[in-house]
């Protein structure tokens, strides 16, 4: 299952997906907001945000791959820890 937003709502990238044997989940236009696929892609965009609130993480500074990944797992420790506290 493909989601995806207006700026998809085209016969032809319908038609690829299936191709594909990918049910496309596309937002149609003329519709309005607030309704659709949007729902499910505001949880990425907002992990995305939260990821990108750690500085180091924003801009990439590290030159060594495996340093990065390091600190990409401390933050998603983080944001989970942060996470689970306002639950409990």
């Amino acid at each position: 299952m493909l989601f995806a937003d207006r700026g998809y709502d085209h016969d032809k990238y319908r038609r690829l997906l299936w191709q594909r044997g990918i049910r496309p989940v596309i937002a149609e236009r003329d519709q309005p907001h607030g309704s659709g696929p949007g729902i499910f892609r505001r949880v990425v965009e907002r992990t995305i945000s939260w990821l990108h609130g750690f500085r180091r993480l924003r801009i990439r500074w590290e030159k060594r791959d495996d340093i990065h990944e390091a600190f990409l797992g401390f933050a998603t420790c983080l944001i989970t820890h942060r996470h689970d506290q306002r639950l409990c």
